[in-house]
């Protein structure tokens, strides 16, 4: 077993290093190309970008239960080596994704007539539909090779699809940053995404096939009755649990554009840039880890997998407060400093996108567990209560405080629903043990972060002047402030100690390696 858990602590490390790395990367380049957009495009442009965005995120729920689905099925089969269920797995995933092609296609075609209903004060933009249009095609190009990525990360190697993701990435946005000084054509810009999607899907499947060419075998043992009835049964709980986080984190630019105005969606689609390439690259650490967790489930005892989870939930738990903090300070004059203090939302709105994040932050441990032990099943309906909750939160608070009171809604659904359930599934049905320790270390946790949050914000406010200087030095203050406030609390506790061998087990193999 010393071996395996070795094993699978390098591939997360591999992984991890090269997702954040990645992410990084698109934080970076998304950031300049956002810059680059607003400056060369009117605001509608950026509030009709981040809405149709939304509505392809919306519309491609019907993806977002398989691929975690197989996933999962292909842990055991990989543990075990058996080579033909991993095809049986395989065939049946690349028929669902064509599947998903065709009605993402088909639903997001019916939504085109309506376009005029969910964009209030309809911008004087031409060829909007064709726009769409592009958006959906894209989307659609997206599901027909790179199933073939699921089979390279469920083997523990999802470090090769990041390479490969941020190379593309990297290409896409100076060849898009290019055609906007140049031509500040939005259509050529979107027809750059179009091409580089295909040359993603393109290259994985071409990788893929190298690293398992069982891939392109004809012969395939279909699955028995029970394994796929337990597939399906998988997809079907985690399209409902993929409704509520999608109700939460995509469907705030389309109650913007309805209920304030496309202004308003072009505004909130800057912060939504910074706030999401920040969570990007912190779920891309425990996606890194999502693999090994699988292994770790199917090789390990329910003892290991809780203290696991427990460093886990306490390394989410650090980054999280620190980067909620960080970002709280250095939001606005960041804005102001990239995009002009036009795109400048008030204190109070900051302030509540930055306490979803760390809520939203402080779920992806239990997430990561949770699909990697294939939990799904259990918490299905939440997903629905957490729709219903903030969607009706969010509109009638959004009629009743404009701006704030839609994500205001958000936070309403976050705390009485998915906060609560998903730990609550974890503890019970895979951890066997009672969940209270869980919210007691929750509530240590947000405290801690919160008195820390007051600590630099008394500390920040001092700190007046040009934008550049405000970002850097409010930045190191709240990096610093709170990274030694955590580590005085924590150093002594069992998640910490878990960590730190964790990292010194790593540098260790890399210092030997070097010699």
């Amino acid at each position: 077993m010393g071996n395996k858990t070795e094993s699978r602590t390098e591939y997360s490390a591999r992984n991890i290093t090269f997702a954040m790395v990645g992410r990084v990367a698109a934080l970076l380049m998304g950031f300049v190309s956002r810059v680059v957009f607003t400056h060369t495009l009117d605001t509608e442009y950026v509030g009709v970008n981040g809405l149709f965005t939304d509505i392809l995120h919306v519309l491609s729920l019907t993806e977002l239960g398989f691929g975690t689905a197989i996933t999962y099925a292909l842990y055991k089969p990989i543990a075990e080596d058996d080579i033909e269920k991993q095809k049986s797995y395989m065939k049946i995933y690349r028929l669902f994704y064509h599947i998903v092609a065709v009605i993402v296609l088909a639903m997001g075609l019916c939504v085109t007539p309506f376009l005029d209903v969910i964009i209030k004060n309809k911008p004087n933009i031409p060829h909007l539909t064709l726009i769409y249009l592009m958006y959906l095609a894209n989307t659609v190009i997206s599901y027909l090779l790179v199933y073939k990525r699921t089979l390279i990360d469920a083997h523990q190697k999802s470090y090769i699809g990041e390479i490969v993701r941020t190379t593309s990435w990297v290409i896409q946005t100076l060849i898009q940053i290019i055609i906007l000084v140049v031509t500040k054509n939005f259509i050529l810009y979107l027809s750059i995404n179009l091409l580089s999607t295909l040359c993603f899907n393109l290259v994985i499947s071409f990788i893929a096939e190298k690293m398992y060419p069982y891939l392109k075998d004809k012969e395939v043992e279909p699955l028995e009755p029970e394994e796929r009835k337990d597939i399906f049964k998988n997809v079907g709980a985690l399209i409902l649990n993929k409704i509520g986080d999608v109700a939460i984190n995509n469907t705030d630019n389309i109650l913007l554009s309805s209920l304030v105005g496309i202004v308003a969606a072009g505004l909130y689609s800057n912060y939504y840039l910074i706030i999401d390439s920040v969570k990007m690259v912190f779920a891309q650490i425990f996606n890194g880890i999502t693999a090994s967790v699988g292994n770790l489930g199917v090789l390990e005892n329910k003892g290991r997998v809780k203290k696991i989870f427990e460093g886990c939930f306490f390394m989410g738990h650090w980054m999280n407060g620190v980067a909620a903090i960080a970002l709280y300070e250095v939001l606005n004059p960041f804005v102001a400093m990239s995009f002009g203090e036009n795109y400048v939302f008030e204190a109070n709105i900051t302030l509540i996108l930055c306490i979803n994040f760390y809520i939203n932050g402080m779920r992806q441990a239990t997430l990561a567990f949770r699909n990697s032990l294939g939990l799904f099943y259990y918490d299905r309906y939440k997903s629905i209560l957490a729709a219903i909750i903030n969607l009706g939160a969010s509109i009638v608070l959004g009629l009743w405080l404009g701006t704030v009171g839609i994500f205001l809604g958000t936070l309403v659904s976050l705390i009485t629903t998915l906060f609560w359930i998903e730990p609550y599934v974890l503890y019970k049905k895979r951890l066997e043990s009672p969940v209270l320790p869980y919210f007691a270390k929750y509530f240590i946790y947000s405290a801690s972060t919160a008195g820390l949050w007051l600590v630099c914000d008394l500390i920040c406010r001092n700190i007046q002047g040009a934008h550049f200087k405000v970002c850097l030095l409010r930045g190191i203050i709240c990096v610093a402030v709170v990274d030694l406030g955590f580590l005085l609390l924590f150093f002594r506790t069992k998640e910490f100690k878990l960590l730190w061998n964790k990292a010194m087990f790593i540098l260790g193999k890399k210092l030997k390696k070097a010699q």
